[in-house]
């Protein structure tokens, strides 16, 4: 299975939800609602989820082994870092014309 596209937005509000992400697999399959987290010490993914009758979040879909949580976890961090340099020169250069 390979990751055929990642669709980034960037969430401009205050708060530890940095972005919320589509991604598609072998050009036929996407999962949409992938959320990029900030905590204290690192960036992370939450899978989409929702909220269960008695208060639970499930997820909706997910990795089912650590390697492919590893794989989509890197690829999206790096597309969002990769995202997040480009609007960052793009301002500065704005800034400065």
């Amino acid at each position: 299975m390979e990751i055929t596209d990642i669709r980034i937005r960037k969430i401009n509000a205050e708060g530890k939800m940095k972005a919320v992400v589509s991604v598609t697999f072998d050009n036929a399959f996407v999962v949409h609602d992938i959320k990029v987290i900030e905590s204290q010490d690192k960036m992370f993914i939450a899978m989409p989820s929702r909220k269960t009758p008695d208060g639970e979040f499930k997820d909706i879909a997910h990795p089912i082994n650590a390697e492919m949580r590893e794989m989509l976890q890197n690829a999206i961090l790096e597309k969002f870092e990769t995202t997040v340099i480009q609007e960052n020169e793009l301002t500065q250069d704005e800034g400065i014309l």
